[in-house]
């Protein structure tokens, strides 16, 4: 039995498919060599083609640009290097006009150094919004108030000269966080979305939910276990400056917003060592947040059986919410790369095939990231390329963010593939050229004509999109779990090696109805092979 909604037995969010757009590099329409929200428009035609049921995408709102747009300076306008409000009407209109739900990203953890909202706050203790964000007084020899570390390298704290007070900052020191806790901030917050929703937006991916809000104590986070390349943000235990118990009594307030608004529902990003938990505990049924993905996928080092098994799992009962998946996305080494075997991954379209399959067959909504239906691997970027502030602090150990998002290479002998008749901001990996959108449509067995297909079959059987899971004993390499619904259910079987393996799961080559590399033997599975069979109620496997 699913999870219910209030609203829906099934919600119609419930095992969707979104397709992630990281605007700057998706398509640029007015030649400066950033993508914008005119070029997204001008593709969606593309996007719906394939069969996805909504777009995400990252943030466009008005920025300095420090962090690409995840500092934001005015949360209800449109920054200029992306376009206007007029811009982001006529993507909404046409994007519904294609059956396509747009998902906008919202990022109420902090906002720019240069958002009024702060500018106001700095000027001391007594003006109106001086509890908008977290200050704190410097210890008595002057340094921060506790040990909290930045995920961008340093502490998490900065001193301001105008103030004379210590801020919070759990990413950049150019994103102070917002205190959350306040309930003047929660309603600029709800009018921000407000904003969006009346504006015609399906929904909000949310950002960092779990740096929410913080411990007001502010105690040291206790230390973790050293290991080799950790940054000093991956060297404490984050007790205090994440998941606090008043994150989910906000999320219930911002629920109940969003009910007010017929059909829209969120999707969370949770990281940290205690994402399954807060995921969990972050989108109760009915009352907090409709769905949330964590980083298990993102950042395993290798696809094995047990990391499919226990991220899914955990999900697997009706009183846990529903889940999200996705392989790759802006922030993390693109699963080509991660997960290939072959050091030709490049041209590897098998590999992406095999990958599609996997991700559009697990129980969940799905995320899939710009470029995974062109099977995309990461992009290399030369030090002095380099656009991503993490990335240039920690150099060489952090270089997943701009490899990851490198241009969409549309056309191979177009200037920069098609992105744009001008130097991107990202230079355009030449490897991406042979998979172009324009040669893999001419090619009937690439990947992308391939992702296709296993997105109609998926949206044929509803086993695959709200059905039950149920994961059968293997040992590894195979992987093998039924999918059932009322009417159906379905075993897919997977080989994540990359040699042949044998099976005691025996598949009669009548019944497959879709696959991958599958060549009819039925207990030896090719290397990273998939095949979906029918089964009979009856005939499942123990």
């Amino acid at each position: 039995m699913m999870p219910s909604d209030k609203n829906n037995d099934i919600a119609y969010w419930q095992g969707m498919v979104i397709y992630q757009i990281y605007p700057r590099s998706f398509h640029d329409s007015n030649n400066d060599g950033i993508g914008d929200l005119a070029g997204i428009t001008s593709k969606l035609d593309y996007v719906a083609s394939l069969g996805v049921d909504g777009v995400w995408i990252s943030p466009f709102f008005t920025s300095p640009m420090r962090d690409f747009g995840y500092d934001i300076s005015d949360f209800c306008d449109v920054d200029p290097q992306f376009g206007t409000l007029k811009d982001f009407d006529e993507l909404v209109a046409k994007a519904h006009d294609l059956g396509l739900k747009v998902i906008i990203d919202q990022v109420y953890s902090h906002s720019s150094d240069r958002h009024d909202w702060f500018r106001e706050s700095r000027r001391g203790d007594d003006n109106p919004k001086a509890d908008w964000y977290v200050w704190a007084d410097a210890k008595e020899d002057g340094s921060p108030p506790n040990n909290w570390q930045s995920v961008f390298m340093g502490p998490a704290w900065s001193w301001d000269t105008v103030r004379e007070k210590y801020y919070l900052h759990n990413f950049l020191r150019e994103q102070p966080d917002l205190n959350v806790h306040n309930p003047e901030v929660q309603d600029a917050i709800l009018d921000a979305a407000k904003f969006w929703l009346d504006r015609g937006v399906d929904g909000f991916r949310m950002d960092a939910v779990n740096h929410f809000t913080h411990n007001r104590e502010l105690p040291d986070n206790p230390p973790a276990p050293k290991r080799p390349g950790q940054k000093p943000f991956d060297r404490q235990h984050h007790l205090h400056n994440q998941s606090q118990p008043e994150t989910p009594i906000f999320l219930e307030r911002f629920r109940k917003m969003l009910d007010q608004y017929p059909g829209r529902f969120s999707i969370a990003e949770i990281g940290g060592e205690n994402a399954l938990s807060d995921m969990k505990d972050y989108t109760l049924p009915s009352k907090r947040l409709h769905t949330a993905y964590s980083f298990v996928f993102l950042e395993a080092p290798e696809l094995t059986v047990k990391t499919i098994r226990d991220a899914v799992e955990s999900w697997s009962s009706e009183h846990d919410g529903w889940p999200s998946f996705t392989f790759s996305n802006h922030d993390r080494i693109r699963a080509m790369t991660r997960w290939s075997r072959n050091k030709n991954e490049e041209n590897d379209q098998d590999f992406g095939k095999f990958l599609n399959m996997l991700l559009l067959t697990l129980r969940g909504s799905i995320c899939l990231y710009q470029g995974e239906e062109l099977a995309l691997p990461q992009a290399t970027v030369a030090y002095e390329d380099l656009q991503d502030p993490e990335a240039i602090a920690n150099w060489p150990e952090t270089l997943g963010r701009d490899g990851t998002r490198s241009p969409l290479p549309w056309q191979k002998d177009a200037p920069n593939a098609g992105f744009s008749n001008e130097k991107p901001w990202l230079p355009m990996a030449k490897r991406y050229n042979d998979l172009a959108i324009d040669i893999q449509e001419n090619t009937p067995l690439s990947c992308l004509h391939f992702t296709r297909q296993i997105l109609a079959f998926r949206k044929q059987h509803a086993a695959l999109i709200t059905g039950d899971i149920k994961f059968l004993d293997t040992q590894e390499p195979i992987l093998a779990f039924e999918r059932s619904s009322e009417d159906e259910t379905l075993l897919c079987l997977f080989n994540l090696s990359e040699k042949p393996a044998n099976t005691d799961i025996t598949v009669n080559p009548d019944d497959v109805l879709f696959a991958h590399q599958y060549d009819g033997r039925s207990n030896i599975l090719p290397a990273t092979s998939g095949v979906i069979a029918k089964i009979m109620p009856h005939k499942t496997h123990g």
